[in-house]
């Protein structure tokens, strides 16, 4: 179980690193955009909308990622006081009982919105735009994949966390 619990991780540190590398490309078009744009007053909606692509693309894919660091948004009032044990069992009851439910839904409901815009290969509804909007699109059930490896792989950690727990208070 240790050992599948690695693998999710590195897989979900691979891609989000992988797509952290896409801020740096996401800044250069941005800033070329804007010097175009205000300096030789040309305009790319081809370029503009690559800025939206990567953004939404650093979010889908580094989701997993962030997840994994736990540097995601959390209410913590309770959750940063809480001891070890605690925090074990939170992690394991949300990722089973909310975080993989909510994944599944969203890649339930996605699926059909994603395989249609595949069948017609959907593109940008500006001329010049980005002829890949399925591709785009397929990045939600990515999302949901990785996150819901991740969910697999925290409650892997918090099982294992809890049992140790129990084996040191018998002793």
């Amino acid at each position: 179980m240790q050992k599948l619990s690695d693998n999710i991780d590195a897989i979900n540190r691979l891609i989000g690193k992988g797509a952290a590398c896409l801020i740096i490309f996401m800044v250069l078009i941005q800033f070329l955009v804007v010097v175009l744009r205000y300096v030789f007053g040309y305009g790319s909606i081809f370029m503009q909308e690559s800025v939206i692509y990567l953004h939404a693309i650093f979010i889908m894919l580094g989701a997993g990622y962030t997840l994994m660091n736990d540097e995601h948004v959390r209410v913590d009032i309770f959750y940063r006081e809480a001891s070890p044990y605690k925090k074990a069992r939170v992690d394991f009851w949300g990722s089973l009982l909310l975080l993989m439910p909510v994944c599944a839904c969203i890649f339930y409901y996605s699926l059909p919105y994603v395989i249609h815009s595949w069948q017609s290969l959907e593109g940008s509804k500006e001329t010049s735009g980005i002829p890949l909007v399925f591709a785009l699109k397929t990045s939600i059930l990515i999302f949901c994949i990785l996150l819901f490896l991740q969910a697999i792989s925290i409650a892997i950690k918090s099982f294992f966390a809890m049992q140790n727990h129990k084996n040191e208070k018998i002793k």
